[in-house]
């Protein structure tokens, strides 16, 4: 990891971290919930090796980037402002768009309002349809409140510095280990007052070949020294994001290439209705130009971690085309 090159930008009014390795046509990498740059490691040296400049920030809260203090500095407008000046900063007219969880939600609104700058979309995780909405009458939170109950997690991240206690009681490390090597299928409970053994009690002693305890602790350095409000900020804008972008109901992506890449075992593909959303023609018919979906066996929710290999493999074959 000692040749990516690390460095931090000024984009849209905060400073960024950027992660960083080879030269050629862009590929941007955005990670998701616990996560970091660190997250896309092995595609950024994958890539690199293939003649692209693979570039992954910290996105806004997180990391080595900054994290504005109220709530509602983490709109999808924000979100999406702050990489379209990553883009420019890059000095990138387009750029090859990767992006797992709420990386990905941010790469759906990316390629909805500025499709000019993306060559190409693989997406993994999350399909286009969560969050975004297809009810106008039903907002996020009411719909996973009815789905899942009052436990679900992102019900119980939206009042500010509760969940943050919560999750403070818990060794970080621990939590990073728990919450990466998830296997559970159905949505992801956080049982109350039993963080230290109950929200993953498949939690390996041993961790798997694809995980190390360098990883697991570069982790918990990161999110020790920040916290996690900047990521938790995210969900508190749900409904927000809701009324914000009702100009676009019902808009889905058309001018944008997409490949969609999803774990077997991942409690996204599990979720109430998704696999008939994906698989069925709903996904097809909100995103005409997607080309492809790839369902990895085994696999869980963090696929760029667990199948590094695989999903490079992937990117690789789908960008070459353009």
């Amino acid at each position: 990891m000692e040749s990516i090159k690390q460095r931090r930008v000024e984009v849209n009014g905060i400073k960024m971290h950027v992660a960083e390795k080879g030269e050629g046509p862009v590929v941007l990498f955005l990670h998701g919930f616990p996560e970091l740059w660190y997250s896309w490691r092995h595609q950024i040296v994958a890539l690199s090796s293939l003649g692209y400049r693979a570039v992954a920030p910290d996105l806004r809260g997180y990391g080595g980037t900054d994290a504005p203090a109220p709530v509602s500095s983490y709109t999808v407008f924000h979100l999406v402002g702050d990489i379209v000046a990553l883009i420019d900063s890059l000095g990138a007219d387009k750029v090859f768009l990767v992006a797992h969880d709420w990386g990905a939600i941010i790469g759906w609104y990316l390629c909805l309002f500025r499709p000019d700058r993306i060559k190409a979309y693989v997406c993994l995780s999350v399909p286009f349809r969560p969050f975004l909405g297809r009810n106008p009458h039903q907002k996020p939170l009411d719909m996973f409140n009815s789905l899942y109950g009052e436990d679900y997690y992102i019900c119980r991240f939206q009042e500010p510095g509760k969940m943050e206690a919560e999750l403070a009681r818990v060794d970080t490390a621990y939590l990073m280990k728990s919450i990466l090597t998830m296997r559970k299928t159905g949505p992801p409970i956080f049982p109350k007052g039993e963080y230290g053994t109950g929200f993953n009690p498949d939690t390996p002693d041993t961790l798997p070949p694809w995980l190390s305890q360098q990883d697991i602790d570069y982790y918990a350095a990161a999110f020790n020294n920040t916290g996690f409000t900047g990521g938790l900020n995210y969900y508190r804008n749900l409904n927000l994001n809701w009324e914000l972008t009702a100009p676009w109901t019902g808009v889905g992506v058309v001018n944008v290439p997409v490949k969609f890449i999803i774990g077997a075992v991942d409690l996204v593909y599990n979720s109430e209705g998704l696999k008939e959303y994906i698989h069925n023609g709903g996904f097809k018919k909100d995103v005409p130009t997607l080309e492809e979906v790839v369902v990895q066996e085994g696999v869980g929710h963090f696929n760029n971690q667990e199948a590094a290999e695989d999903v490079s493999n992937h990117i690789y074959d789908f960008i070459k085309k353009f």
